[in-house]
């Protein structure tokens, strides 16, 4: 098999063939699936392993005080030549991984082969192919959980056992100071717990990863934004608890930690940060300092680890292994999510490289993950299916009289709904606005003064059932698209949905269910750029061309409110998937053909995306989605090349195709016009004539489905197959 060692002499890190080891008693033969990469302890090793001789013994200053006991207990030569065999032999890197128990030996009753579980420990959970853990350092894994996400068993831990240790309680508020792996996942353990938090990090996209994973305020602890915003959290009395997650040679954290904290607070130490405690200050408000062992109780209790002796949990709560299986049931339930700490999968032979990018700085990130080769496609999801659209029977449509208005229904009436749909439509000659439904009386009782619908409801049943609505939009948050498009589609009623259509493939496949059921397809999603009219134009002087196109889309989507819904990533989907249809969209309707594989990958956190879309021609479309932009450059801008000719759209503002003749359009006005007025007349016309609907539904589905295969391609690190069901 074949396994990441180090030698700690020369720096080599290499992927070494060994021996597989032997099943136990009292343990498990597991095969790895993932294993995750602590940017925080190994890369300090990977350093540490980097340095010269002095350099080695300045970081350890622990080891050169047992090499000086050596010296004087058994001599210089014998010492020597022991530190030297220790130092040039190979090492194991990892701690944290999930796998598929291949082998299980006596004494063990808990699981059996084939079963997933999480493990740890620096001596069994390993970055190799197979390890052999013992029964108290894995636990088996909730159904449902993903391999790649239990392979955080062991960080989570760590990260338990601190907030454990700090004693949190519900109301406090805390301060986590180093937002790497272990902070993030502090900080979404103490919003689970109730705890208002405030991070501190240098780094500011860590600290908005932070903020989006449950912190109150993040900022950097140079700055006054940290002080300010406990300040304003704690009345000016100071933090319950800090968190101390940063590493490196800086007393700054303890410092800031002591002038932060309350009155007799607690500091709990996770990570491996210089401590030159400032007396006074600690004396002063009596501060309680505690450290926080790894995993938990257990922890290099031989007995424990080794023999399998538990505690019995009337003495003591929470183990290492209660801890792990805690971890992975919060995950389980969706209260800790570890998704967007994913910044790299990288397939296990390509272990050195990766660590080596790593150490150059070249990947930055917060969380690896290796994926090992026997279980690389259970998380790359190589395919995502396009379900067919299939009809049962025919939806009577009937042609309308032009002089009989078209009755629409609006459910939800919020910023995207008055802004930009309601407005076109209040003006619409042959349009009556008949009923706006919302959860909360008072904004539908400001959508009808605003927009004269006739009637305002919270009763949604009632618009459903009222025969005399022809049309109902859905304009609500993306968590209820599939869902009340499912129900106004069984209702009969032709239907417009802001776009995601669904954030789901099992709500994709209700949507379509309902269509087949009810042989109702008068589905229309807002994607309303290919109406633009000034890329219309751009694309009818482009003219049709006969070779495979490039083509990209940069969209500097800009960075979010702190509070914005759309953060709410558990509930609402990613950000991309709420609007990435959009781009997806606009490029399939200029190639002329629904993608047949998506590639997708991202910055740490996942907040700028490259999604690469393959066409069945031979095309391929670009999508560079960026959140760290300026806020003054222009959120769109698209460029299409092909046939010797070229197209680019400057931000609906400008527009130009370059080919044997150059033609550049006028410069619009500020207001750009991205098409939603021309969307909603074909939409309008749809409804009065009974014609067909502006955009086939079997391309809805073909890009929703897109959309949704990006974030099984940034789960998987590898292009995902869009497999069209027949």
């Amino acid at each position: 098999m074949k396994q990441v060692v180090q030698n700690y002499k020369s720096g080599e890190l290499a992927v070494l063939d060994v021996p597989v080891p032997g099943c136990k008693p009292g343990g498990v033969l597991v095969r790895s699936a993932y294993s995750l990469i602590s940017t925080g302890t190994e890369l300090m090793k990977v350093s540490e392993a980097g340095m010269s001789m002095v350099g080695k013994a300045r970081s350890r200053p622990d080891q050169v005080a047992k090499v000086m006991q050596s010296v004087a207990t058994n001599g210089v030569p014998a010492t020597y030549r022991k530190v030297m065999g220790k130092l040039d032999s190979y090492t194991p890197l990892g701690y944290s991984l999930c796998g598929v128990v291949e082998q299980v030996g006596t004494g063990i009753d808990d699981v059996k082969v084939g079963d997933l579980v999480a493990c740890a420990g620096n001596e069994h959970a390993l970055h190799a192919e197979l390890n052999w853990v013992p029964k108290n350092l894995y636990t088996p894994v909730p159904d449902g959980l993903a391999p790649r996400h239990a392979a955080f068993g062991t960080v989570g831990s760590i990260a338990m056992q601190g907030v454990r240790r700090g004693e949190p309680q519900l109301g406090d508020v805390a301060l986590v100071i180093g937002l790497g792996l272990i902070g993030q996942l502090v900080v979404q353990l103490l919003a689970a717990s109730g705890v208002r938090v405030v991070g501190a990090d240098p780094d500011p996209v860590r600290c908005e990863l932070a903020e989006r994973l449950g912190a109150a305020a993040c900022g950097d602890p140079a700055s006054a934004a940290v002080e300010a915003a406990v300040a304003e959290l704690t009345g000016g009395h100071g933090v319950d608890q800090v968190y101390l997650a940063a590493g490196g040679g800086s007393n700054q954290p303890v410092e800031l930690a002591a002038r932060l904290c309350r009155d007799r607070g607690r500091v709990v130490d996770i990570g491996k940060c210089r401590l030159d405690l400032p007396w006074n200050a600690y004396y002063e408000k009596e501060l309680d300092v505690r450290f926080s062992r790894s995993y938990g109780p257990g922890r290099y209790d031989p007995e424990y680890e080794l023999e399998g002796r538990d505690y019995p949990i009337g003495y003591v709560r929470w183990t290492e292994r209660r801890n792990l299986a805690c971890f992975l049931d919060l995950l389980a339930r969706g209260r800790v999510d570890v998704e967007p700490l994913v910044s790299h999968i990288a397939d296990f032979d390509d272990a050195v490289e990766t660590y080596q990018r790593l150490k150059d700085g070249d990947l930055k990130a917060v969380a690896v993950l290796f994926r090992y080769p026997e279980h690389a496609g259970e998380a790359e999801a190589p395919a995502v299916d396009v379900p067919a659209v299939r009809r049962s029977g025919t939806a009577s449509t009937p042609a309308r009289s032009a002089k009989t208005p078209v009755r629409l229904a609006f459910v939800g009436a919020g910023n995207y709904a008055t802004s930009m749909l309601l407005p076109h439509l209040a003006q619409r000659d042959g349009v009556t606005l008949s009923t706006v439904v919302t959860t909360t009386a008072l904004s539908a009782a400001n959508a009808q003064r605003k927009f004269g619908f006739a009637e305002a409801t919270t009763d949604l049943d009632a618009v459903l059932g009222d025969k005399s609505i022809d049309a109902v939009f859905v304009v609500t948050r993306h968590s209820s698209h599939a869902e009340l498009t499912r129900r106004a589609l069984l209702a009969g009623k032709t239907v417009f949905v802001e776009k995601p259509l669904a954030l789901t493939e099992d709500e994709l496949a209700g949507v379509l269910a309902a269509v087949e059921e009810s042989g109702n397809d008068r589905l229309q999603v807002g994607f309303n750029r290919r109406f633009a009219p000034l890329l219309q134009e751009a694309r009818k002087r482009f003219g049709a061309r006969t070779g495979p196109a490039n083509l990209r889309y940069l969209v500097n989507a800009g960075r979010l409110q702190h509070g914005s819904w759309y953060l709410q990533q558990g509930t609402e989907g990613s950000r991309f998937a709420g609007e990435g249809g959009h781009f997806i969209d606009t490029a399939s309707w200029l190639l002329e053909a629904d993608p047949v594989s998506v590639y997708a990958v991202a910055t740490s956190g996942n907040e700028d995306l490259q999604v690469v879309l393959r066409y069945p021609d031979g095309s391929t479309a670009t999508i560079s989605y960026v959140t760290t932009g300026p806020a003054g450059f222009p959120k769109e801008t698209l460029d299409l090349v092909a046939d010797g000719r070229a197209l680019r759209l400057d931000d609906f503002v400008r527009a130009s195709v370059y080919g044997r003749k150059r033609w550049v359009s006028s410069r619009l006005p500020k207001a750009r016009d991205k098409g939603q007025n021309a969307e909603l007349a074909a939409f309008i016309k749809a409804v009065r004539t009974g014609g067909p609907m502006p955009v086939p539904l079997e391309s809805l589905v073909a890009t929703t489905a897109a959309t949704l295969a990006v974030q099984a391609g940034l789960a998987g690190g590898a292009p995902v197959t869009l497999a069209r069901a027949r």
